[in-house]
């Protein structure tokens, strides 16, 4: 990625960390930087050796506050690209995790990005609060979504953590660690099986009970049940081994 001022995309074996980079705006996003962080993730998208994404703040102030008001009030409107904001928000085909490493205040379209992602931790100073309303409405308890949309209270890590908004908790001196952790964690699994993983959760919450859900069919699972890897796994777990995954 060439002429990039707003994030930083920097990459770790399998893992490519995104970081905005607007420290002084408190990580808002301006159109600018929408467009750079939509560009890395197409990169995330269309690179196989690429297994997980993780993204975080440049910082400790700051994840993300949202949109920058500055930029908003010279048109009057939100300029995101078609895959929402952040370039992520409205990717619903990326089949590949991505791990929010959540490294300060998250409000508003932070909140967003947050909901966005499959996993998220949080740094133990981190405050969250409003933004992403359809997403909190499905992923957490409806009380205590509509309590952080109709209030506009901000919460700390742990109350997040409680309530399911994040997975874990961690001193900020060990975030990017824990999220390296996690994100070596998933790569450990074979690529198919992952992408199978997500796929099957998450079509399955647009059906309409468990025994449509249970009954449907999932490509990306059937694809995994027939590949290459299925067979490896099997090879190693016999031969007390650990399994080599091609992705096919």
């Amino acid at each position: 990625m060439s002429d990039v001022r707003h994030c930083q995309v920097e990459r770790e074996g399998g893992v490519l960390w995104i970081t905005i980079d607007r420290p002084a705006a408190m990580n808002a996003l301006n159109p600018a930087a929408h467009r750079e962080l939509a560009a890395a993730f197409d990169v995330f998208a269309a690179d196989r050796t690429l297994r997980v994404a993780v993204i975080t703040g440049a910082g400790e102030r700051a994840f993300c506050v949202g949109s920058d008001l500055k930029a908003r009030a010279e048109t009057n409107a939100d300029d995101h690209p078609p895959t929402g904001f952040a370039g992520l928000t409205h990717r619903f085909d990326l089949t590949k995790p991505v791990i929010a490493a959540v490294n300060g205040l998250a409000v508003g379209g932070g909140v967003e990005i947050v909901a966005a992602c499959d996993l998220a931790i949080a740094a133990d100073h981190a405050a969250l609060g409003g933004g992403g309303l359809q997403r909190l409405a499905r992923g957490l308890p409806l009380k205590q979504a509509m309590d952080l949309a109709l209030t506009g209270r901000r919460i700390g890590a742990e109350e997040a953590k409680r309530i399911g908004l994040v997975n874990d908790v961690v001193p900020r001196a060990e975030l990017k660690a824990r999220a390296s952790d996690v994100a070596e964690m998933i790569i450990a699994g074979a690529p198919l099986a992952i992408e199978a993983s997500k796929q099957v959760m998450l079509q399955s919450l647009s059906l309409p009970d468990l025994e449509s859900a249970l009954r449907a069919r999932y490509p990306a699972a059937e694809r995994m049940l027939e590949s290459e890897d299925a067979k490896e796994g099997q090879r190693a777990f016999v031969e007390k081994r650990k399994p080599v995954w091609q992705g096919r």
